[in-house]
C-alpha cells in the first residue's frame, strides 16, 4: 500500500467534464466541472473540437484541484489519474498530433447510407458474431469510414499510415503524455467495431473489408492499468500515473458494485442504458442486445450485455415542456401515487424509435387507453411506469441471451430519487435494486480501477465494503398491479 491515498477521476463526457478526487474509502473530497461545447450541425451531424476536449478537461481539473487545496489538502498526496470517457466518440490526428478532423461524436448521424451500404454486402453477422455489435451510426468505424470517403487528405493519410485513430481516452492520453503514449482499454476498443471479442484485438479482416487498411490503431490493455505518467501541463509539480481508462458506461457499472455475473447497472438519465455482468466468455445476443466488454482488471476480463433504451428521462420532460402537465419532474411521484393503477393507460414512449430489444427505429410514441375518466395522473403515471416496462423488456431478453438469471439491479441517474419509479421497478422484477446515491458514478469507477492498479484499494473484495452503504429496495410481493400493467404493456408494444 502507498502512504499517498487519493485518486484524481476524471469523467470526460458528452456535455461537461467532472473531475473528482477520491479517498481510499472511496470517498470524494472535491469536485470541478467544465461544461463543454458541442457543434449540432446540419443533417444530423455533431462534432467536438480535440484540442477544446483537451482545455476543457484542464479546466476541471484546475478547479478540483483548487477545491481540494482549500479544504487543506496537498496535490503531492494524488497516488494516481483514472479516467471514463463518453464513449464511441473518436479523432483522428497526424504524427505531430495535429488532428485531421474534429471529433466525431456518438450521436452523429452522418454514416447512416453507409450502414445500409455495409449491410447490403451481407457482412451484417460476421460482424455480429467477431464485434458483439451490430452496424450502426453509434460505433465509431462507420463514421470513419465516411470521413475516409467524403475527405482526401484523410484518405491519403489513413493509406500511408499517418492517421492516429482514437476515441477520447486514447486523445487525453497522447495529450497528457505530450505523445508518448498511445493507448487505450477493453471497453473503449470493444465500442469501435474494429475490435475481436473472441481475440482481444482489432481484427485485421474487418479493417480491410471497411477499406481502412493503413490506419494507426493504439494499443489496448486491461481498463486497470499502467498508461504513462503526466503532470497534466505543468498541473503537477511532479509526474503523477495514469493508472485507468474506461468507457463510462463500463466505469459507472464498477462503481456500482458488477463484479459478478447476474449483477446489472441501469443508469437511468435521458435514455437508459442497462449493462449485466455476464462473466468471463463473450455471449452472443440473439434477443436485440450488444455485447461488450464489462471492465478489466490485472489479467481478469468480465463480459457484458447491453441494452440501450432510447427514452426514459426524456418522456418525463416532455409531459412537462411540451403538455405542461406539471411544472416541477419531483411533483410526478405524488401525482402517480394519487391513483390506484394506470386506468388501462399506456404511454409507448417511441418518441425517436424504440431501442433494445425490440429495435424499431420507425415506429412512433403512442398514448392509449384513455377515456373521459383518464385524468393527467394518469398520463404522468403511464409515462412513469414506461420506464420499469422497458428495463424489464431488456433484463428479460438479456437472461434469455446469458442463461443467466438477474441477481440484482444498479440503478444510477437522476430518474432514481423518484420513489415510485424506484418501487415500481422493484416490484416488476421482483428483485432487489440497490440505489447509492452518488451521481458521480462512472468517476467513482475509474478511481477504484485506477487505485486498485496504484496499491490505494487492495483487491475487489475490498471494494465490496466499501460499497456497503448502498440502499437497498425490496420488493412488494402484494403489488399485483403491476405484473397486470406489464401484460398490457406487452399487448401495446406487440400491436
Amino acid at each position: 500500500m502507498s502512504n499517498k491515498k487519493y485518486i484524481l477521476a476524471i469523467d470526460q463526457g458528452t456535455s461537461s467534464t467532472k473531475s473528482l478526487i477520491f479517498d481510499d474509502s472511496g470517498q470524494a473530497i472535491a469536485k470541478g466541472s467544465e461544461d463543454l461545447h458541442t457543434h449540432y450541425l446540419s443533417n444530423g451531424f455533431v462534432e467536438q473540437e480535440p484540442e477544446v476536449i483537451y482545455q476543457n478537461v484542464l479546466a476541471s481539473v484546475k478547479k478540483c484541484l483548487a477545491r481540494f487545496a482549500e479544504q487543506g489538502f496537498d496535490k503531492n498526496d494524488i497516488a494516481a489519474i483514472g479516467v471514463s470517457n463518453q464513449r464511441e466518440t473518436f479523432m483522428l490526428w497526424d504524427e505531430n498530433g495535429k488532428p485531421l478532423h474534429n471529433a466525431v461524436v456518438w450521436q452523429c448521424k452522418r454514416s447512416v447510407q453507409i450502414c445500409e451500404e455495409l449491410k447490403q454486402r451481407g457482412i451484417s453477422q460476421r460482424v455480429n458474431e467477431k464485434t458483439g455489435l451490430i452496424i450502426d451510426p453509434y460505433f465509431s468505424a462507420t463514421k470513419l469510414i465516411w470521413l475516409v470517403q467524403n475527405n482526401e487528405a484523410i484518405k491519403a493519410a489513413v493509406k500511408n499510415g499517418k492517421a492516429f485513430f482514437g476515441t477520447v481516452d486514447t486523445w487525453l492520453l497522447y495529450k497528457f503524455t505530450n505523445g508518448k503514449q498511445y493507448a487505450t482499454d477493453y471497453t473503449n476498443a470493444s465500442r469501435t467495431l474494429l475490435f475481436n471479442l473472441s481475440t482481444l484485438e482489432w481484427d485485421a479482416e474487418l479493417i480491410n473489408e471497411f477499406g481502412l487498411t493503413g490506419i494507426s490503431l493504439p494499443e489496448i490493455k486491461s481498463s486497470s492499468a499502467y498508461f504513462g505518467e503526466t503532470t497534466l501541463g505543468g498541473l503537477f509539480s511532479t509526474s503523477v500515473t495514469i493508472t485507468a481508462l474506461i468507457g463510462d458506461s463500463h466505469a459507472a457499472a464498477f462503481g456500482e458494485g458488477c463484479f459478478e455475473t447476474g449483477t446489472a447497472k441501469a443508469t437511468l438519465g435521458t435514455g437508459c442504458s442497462i449493462l449485466m455482468n455476464i462473466g468471463s466468455k463473450p455471449v452472443q445476443s440473439q434477443n436485440g442486445m450488444v455485447t461488450t466488454v464489462c471492465w478489466s482488471a490485472g489479467n481478469r476480463i468480465d463480459y457484458a450485455l447491453e441494452g440501450v433504451i432510447v427514452s426514459c428521462g426524456a418522456t418525463i420532460e416532455w409531459l412537462k415542456n411540451e403538455l405542461h402537465l406539471f411544472t416541477d419532474s419531483k411533483k410526478t411521484e405524488a401525482m402517480a401515487n394519487a391513483i390506484a393503477d394506470n386506468g388501462g393507460v399506456y404511454l409507448i414512449p417511441a418518441f425517436s424509435g424504440l431501442g433494445s430489444p425490440h429495435w424499431d427505429m420507425e415506429r412512433r410514441a403512442s398514448l392509449t387507453g384513455m377515456s373521459f375518466g383518464t385524468t393527467k395522473n394518469h398520463l404522468v403515471r403511464a409515462a412513469l411506469e414506461s420506464i420499469p416496462y422497458q428495463i424489464k423488456d431488456v433484463i428479460v431478453a438479456m437472461e434469455k441471451d446469458a442463461a443467466v438469471t438477474l441477481k440484482e439491479l444498479n440503478a444510477d441517474g437522476g430518474i432514481t430519487s423518484n420513489k415510485f419509479v424506484t418501487q415500481f421497478l422493484t416490484d416488476l422484477l421482483n428483485k432487489t435494486v440497490a440505489t447509492i446515491g452518488m451521481p458521480d458514478v462512472s468517476a467513482l469507477g475509474a478511481a477504484y480501477l485506477a487505485g486498485l492498479q496504484a496499491g490505494v484499494y487492495e483487491s475487489i473484495e475490498n471494494l465490496k465494503q466499501l460499497n456497503a452503504d448502498k440502499k437497498l429496495h425490496q420488493p412488494n410481493l402484494q403489488n399485483g398491479t403491476v405484473q397486470q400493467g406489464y401484460e398490457g404493456w406487452k399487448k401495446e408494444i406487440a400491436k
